[in-house]
């Protein structure tokens, strides 16, 4: 049922205060907003209200639903090939870059909100073949899906990716996946044992021959052999849970791990 289990992350978390550098040799950062003295600023619930960031929606991306590899094409469910696949991985990624923009132009930058609303009505609308030829042309994947989602939102790109580095989105969507995935095996977790209590209260009382080290016993019953299987599925979902439940998101970081990009986009206040 379970090959492995992941720490991951029980909250979304947008902005971090030992956020960091952009790059020069960033296409998509050569021209940085300046800081903005305008209060009027969308704030960040009013953005993502009604974003669903745990998955997409069924007609979006069709073709790139499903991920690719041996094992999943023969073991894998429908439900977990989707979480890892090309469309949640790059839908997920333009959901960070609009946090970011958001964060940003609360805390001063000058970014519109016809520039964040551009954003946001492309979410779901990405030519692969495209992010790949401008992968091809910058050798950077991050930067090859910078430039498709620019082709989409025009007005946005000058401030796509802004001061971020590209495990900003890289490492969060693997997060988030993960996340994603482990909900999904705690919910097939308590079908399981659902199942399993039936079973086990059915034949309760049903006789059959214990064994240790191999050799036979004395009698057991079918029922209390079963709560034996449920006891190690439910220390695995209590260990599912956990992680669920305790693990955090890894932030906004700039380039090279440092808050020099950051900096100079705030003028200096480390308090942004």
């Amino acid at each position: 049922l379970i090959y492995c289990f992941i720490p991951i992350v029980t909250s979304f978390h947008y902005r971090d205060s030992s956020s960091s550098t952009l790059s020069s040799s960033n296409p998509s950062t050569l021209s940085s907003p300046s800081i903005s003295k305008s209060n009027s600023s969308t704030k960040m619930s009013d953005i993502f209200s009604d974003i669903d960031v745990s998955g997409f929606p069924d007609d979006a991306l069709p073709d790139h639903q499903k991920y690719e590899h041996p094992l999943v094409q023969r073991y894998a469910t429908k439900e977990m090939s989707s979480i890892f696949s090309p469309a949640m991985k790059f839908t997920t990624w333009r959901k960070l870059w609009l946090a970011l923009a958001t964060a940003e132009q609360e805390l001063g930058i000058d970014i519109s909100n016809e520039q964040l609303q551009q954003m946001k009505d492309q979410l779901y609308n990405i030519d692969f073949e495209k992010a790949n030829e401008y992968e091809s042309k910058f050798r950077h994947d991050v930067m090859g899906h910078v430039h498709a989602f620019g082709d989409v939102a025009p007005l946005a790109m000058p401030i796509i990716h802004l001061g971020a580095t590209s495990c900003y989105v890289g490492d969060n969507t693997d997060i988030i996946q993960l996340k994603e995935a482990l909900k999904l095996v705690q919910r097939k977790l308590v079908q399981t044992l659902e199942i399993l209590k039936t079973f086990a209260e059915k034949y309760a009382d049903l006789p059959t021959l214990g064994f240790t080290h191999y050799q036979p016993a004395q009698l057991t019953t079918v029922g209390k052999r079963c709560t034996l299987w449920m006891q190690d599925l439910l220390l695995d979902y209590e260990r599912v849970t956990y992680e669920l439940e305790h693990l955090p998101m890894r932030g906004v970081k700039g380039t090279t791990g440092t808050q020099a990009t950051f900096l100079e986009l705030f003028n200096g206040d480390h308090e942004k």
